[in-house]
């Protein structure tokens, strides 16, 4: 049995789009780049049950009129990079509070 993360890749594949595929964000005029198959493997490191629901979200994805593949690509790698940008800020402040 194929894993969900192949499955995800092999729907990219079959829709013709190359997982190496970039997709930038400008987050405060700093230039952000994520691979489509950067963002499924960061998916997948999460839990389990978490990955049936990207899987079922991709595939829900290619049916839908307005959304597409580029544009689930396009929301899910900014959810990852907002909460690792949070993230990093929120170890920023801890770091900063513990100097003062």
């Amino acid at each position: 049995m194929r894993s969900i993360s192949q499955q995800c890749k092999d729907i990219i594949k079959r829709e013709g789009i190359n997982l190496e595929s970039v997709i930038e964000y400008d987050v405060n005029s700093e230039l952000h780049s994520l691979t489509i198959e950067w963002i499924i493997d960061a998916y997948m490191q999460a839990s389990a049950q978490s990955h049936q629901v990207f899987l079922d979200a991709l595939k829900l994805s290619l049916e839908a009129k307005g959304m597409g593949i580029d544009k689930f690509f396009e929301d899910m790698g900014q959810l990852i990079l907002m909460t690792h940008l949070t993230a990093c800020h929120s170890e920023l402040d801890s770091e900063s509070r513990i100097r003062n």
